[in-house]
């Protein structure tokens, strides 16, 4: 009488067909309409700090992978989407040593020491861009006014390679015309000397509101175009390579408070569609919160990530010395990661909890 073998393999039985190249793919398709905006409204220096940026971290995993004797893993795509991310949160004129030293942070400090990928316990493009904003405070802080990529205004490629080459933020004479200040910086300067929000922001803020969402308005190059951030967002929600706990939970947690002390006193406070479509609120809620290997893996986990990111934004962008707080944010719930897994880990099929 013969007898079934059977084979009892290791879990999980059944592939998704999806891999990490898949995934990296598909987040910088979702970014590349608004990358595309940043740069028709900052021009030629935006898409060499682009450029510079994305190069260094492929150089820089690329090299170290190399040293240790490591098969390269740059078909992945997660050091390209990493130099697009770091980009993205730095002021569309940086200068290239920080392009570089940002990518080289991010690649090499915040991802491989930790392992590589999949290991990091911080968003490496968060933790570079805090890195900078905390070392080089002047240089993250210069923000240009709009100089488009095309028109009477636009850059010449020349004047753009002279801004970005200079660690003087350009040519003698193109400083003067790179002095502005972004819409969450004038109303927390202008507040605290005293002025109403009206006043700090010119009166109504409904028009500016429209310019902001479009991606015409002062600010690092990912601080453009919440509209097609936005789009981008629902775009990878649609194509389940994120869900939407951790967007619209820490868009609430910012909102909702933001809309509580508006109500209770709009002279001080910003209405919460200023909080939605100036700063990075949009661009960290799906592009930088949702890291799979930086964000808790059960649902009721997400939420409290959320929360915790939209709340912390509020808190620094109102009452903290820096005018922005969604990298603080982001960067701060990472290292809460493990606690929230730890506690709202589900329960296992067949145990009790």
């Amino acid at each position: 009488m013969s007898q079934t073998h059977l084979l009892l393999g290791s879990s999980p039985h059944v592939h998704g067909g999806g891999s990490v190249a898949q995934v990296m793919r598909s987040v910088i398709w979702a970014l590349m309409p608004a990358t595309a905006v940043a740069i028709l409204i900052f021009g030629w220096p935006a898409l060499l700090v682009i450029v510079i940026t994305v190069a260094t971290c492929m150089v820089t995993e690329y090299l170290f992978l190399q040293l240790r004797k490591r098969p390269s893993t740059l078909g992945d795509g997660s050091a390209i989407l990493t130099g697009l991310l770091l980009a993205l949160t730095l002021p569309s004129h940086a200068p290239w040593w920080i392009c570089v030293t940002g990518g080289f942070f991010a690649i090499l400090i915040a991802k491989q020491v930790y392992g590589g990928l999949g290991y990091n316990l911080f968003n490496p493009a968060l933790i570079a861009r805090v890195f900078l904003l905390i070392s080089f405070p002047v240089q993250m802080t210069a923000w240009p006014v709009v100089n488009p990529l095309f028109g009477e205004h636009a850059y010449s490629l020349a004047d753009s390679v002279a801004i970005v080459m200079t660690g003087h933020q350009g040519t003698p004479e193109l400083v003067d015309a790179l002095s502005t200040a972004t819409p969450l910086g004038q109303y927390r300067t202008e507040t605290g000397l005293g002025k109403t929000v009206q006043e700090a922001l010119g009166g109504s803020f409904a028009f500016d509101a429209v310019k902001a969402g479009l991606g015409w308005m002062s600010g690092s190059l990912g601080e453009t175009s919440a509209l097609l951030l936005l789009l981008g967002g629902l775009y990878l929600i649609r194509k389940k390579v994120i869900t939407w706990h951790i967007p619209v939970t820490m868009l609430l947690g910012c909102l909702l408070p933001a809309t509580f002390f508006w109500i209770h006193d709009p002279s001080h406070y910003p209405d919460p569609i200023f909080h939605l479509v100036t700063g990075g609120l949009v661009i960290g809620a799906f592009f930088m919160a949702t890291d799979m290997v930086t964000s808790p893996v059960s649902i009721k986990g997400q939420v409290i990530f959320g929360l915790g990111c939209g709340l912390l934004t509020y808190l620094i962008r109102t009452w903290s010395g820096y005018p922005e707080g969604v990298s603080f944010a982001v960067v701060i719930m990472n290292a809460t990661v493990p606690l929230i897994d730890q506690y709202t880990r589900p329960t296992a099929y067949g145990q009790v909890k």
